[in-house]
């Protein structure tokens, strides 16, 4: 396993301190994106995230993506070229 890079390390550490985290998983896709037009090159630019946390409880898609895109604020646009994610709440999780 490939130690994080810095914009991996970045986005744990913004998420962790903007909400409680039961689970987190940053998954740098950059080298599916290697070539695009649009792409940095960087290889630290596109991602996937997979969050729970207690703080989504009770609220819908957008408004749970928009505290994401808050908390990473700084990074989105440079160094984040690209952001996926799935936001659940405990208990939500799906498994298999």
């Amino acid at each position: 396993m490939a130690a994080p890079t810095p914009v991996e390390t970045a986005i744990r550490e913004k998420l962790a301190r903007a909400m409680p985290l039961q689970h987190l998983d940053v998954v740098n896709e950059s080298h599916l994106h290697a070539g695009h037009r649009s792409s940095p090159g960087t290889g630290d630019s596109h991602f996937r995230l997979k969050i729970v946390s207690a703080q989504f409880a009770g609220l819908g898609r957008v408004a749970r993506q928009r505290l994401v895109n808050q908390a990473l604020a700084e990074l989105i646009g440079a160094p984040i070229h690209a952001l996926a994610m799935e936001t659940l709440a405990p208990g939500e999780e799906r498994h298999g």
